[in-house]
């Protein structure tokens, strides 16, 4: 599992915002093509003080993504609290990767104690980790939820910035090799589910929701939110999971919109490992691990 990558060192200025920021606009400039070949980064940080849940989508979220509605609230949940931050720190003018476009290829997060649902959190996101990637350049942005400055969660979503130039060379990374399993459960994805994760989640990028979209970007129907299956995945282990854990996912294949997939969940040696699939699990759509921490 790959953790978050360690960011000690001299304190990055700090940009506090008074609430979330909304992600129509943001959304639309991030649509505009960098003409920048060369992917710079902000070196600043977005925070957001005393950030209050909303109680109603947060059970409208569970719903979608098929939680169960608890006191505590999901890992996930957080991540979607954070990611207008995400897009609004990429699009600023110190940046020349844009969100829309690129390929969230991984996302560790860590709840470091249960997160109840009244508790206000104070919301951090900042950008680093720029490396080249065979097909581009990779930047990680690194997210934290405190509540009294005790850090309750962190997380960090990997993206790739495709055609875009970091300097040194790409590591070679191998993937681990896959098995096929036989699913022991399967999900029939509704051709509205974009649409309804768009609306408990705020994502408004067109892909997930609109086919003329998708094609542009490669897709020959609307794919699903990878946020979504990575939700849906932690919700059939509900049960199973540890009070404090980290997960980690590659989004190894797009799910096409409507359709139907796969999952699998087996124990090992320190904690679990599942896999959503294709229908007959002959191939990933997405790996996941899960640790007690």
């Amino acid at each position: 599992m790959t953790g978050a990558p360690d960011t000690v060192g001299t304190p990055r200025p700090v940009v506090h915002l008074e609430g979330s920021p909304g992600l129509g606009a943001a959304f639309a400039r991030a649509l505009v093509p960098s003409r920048a070949k060369r992917a710079r980064l902000p070196e600043h940080e977005l925070t957001i003080h005393d950030f209050s849940q909303d109680r109603s989508r947060l059970a409208a979220y569970s719903r979608v993504c098929g939680f169960t509605l608890r006191d505590a609230v999901p890992p996930t949940w957080i991540h979607v609290l954070t990611f207008p931050l995400h897009v609004h720190l990429l699009g600023d003018a110190d940046s020349t990767i844009r969100l829309a476009g690129a390929v969230h290829t991984s996302n560790t997060m860590t709840l470091h104690r249960p997160v109840l649902a009244d508790e206000a959190l104070d919301l951090t996101v900042h950008a680093e980790g720029l490396r080249p990637h065979r097909r581009g350049a990779l930047v990680d942005l690194v997210g934290r939820a405190e509540v009294d400055g005790e850090t309750v969660w962190s997380g960090v979503s990997t993206y790739l910035a495709q055609g875009m130039k970091a300097p040194g060379e790409p590591e070679q990374v191998e993937r681990p090799s896959w098995e096929a399993v036989t699913p022991q459960a399967r999900w029939r994805l509704s051709g509205d589910l974009g649409r309804r994760y768009r609306a408990v989640s705020g994502d408004p990028n067109p892909i997930h929701t609109n086919r003329v979209a998708a094609k542009a970007f490669g897709f020959p129907r609307p794919i699903i939110h990878g946020m979504w299956t990575h939700a849906r995945a932690l919700a059939a282990l509900e049960g199973r999971l540890p009070e404090r854990f980290a997960a980690g996912v590659d989004f190894v294949k797009p799910v096409l919109l409507p359709g139907t997939i796969g999952f699998h969940a087996s124990t090992v040696d320190g904690g679990i490992v599942a896999d959503v699939t294709n229908r007959d699990g002959s191939k990933p759509h997405l790996r996941m691990r899960i640790e007690e921490t």
